[in-house]
């Protein structure tokens, strides 16, 4: 159960922070990022779901959340290299144009 409950958590949070800095709110960036969150989530739930395990809790559950920990931050690591390649795409972009 721990596992889906930190990229939940996360979505929540991230979602949270939005409202308060008005820069993120119309950031595609940070849109992405609570939809990769988000999606990190829904996943989760829908796996833990499908195996009927939807409100266990494991024999060692700070091993279920040291994956849930370990999913957040790949989630954070691809949403790193998406946003690095976008911009690396509208600077190319950008250069072509002048």
């Amino acid at each position: 159960m721990g596992c889906f409950i930190v990229p939940t958590v996360a979505a929540i949070v991230h979602k949270g922070l939005k409202s308060r800095f008005p820069s993120w709110k119309e950031d595609r960036y940070h849109s992405w990022l609570t939809k990769l969150l988000a999606g990190g989530a829904i996943f989760g739930l829908v796996d833990h779901a499908w195996n009927g395990e939807l409100f266990m809790i494991g024999e060692n559950f700070l091993v279920d959340l040291a994956l849930g920990v370990t999913i957040t931050l790949t989630i954070f690591a691809v949403w790193g290299a998406m946003v690095i390649a976008d911009r690396a795409k509208v600077r190319a972009e950008h250069k072509v144009a002048q």
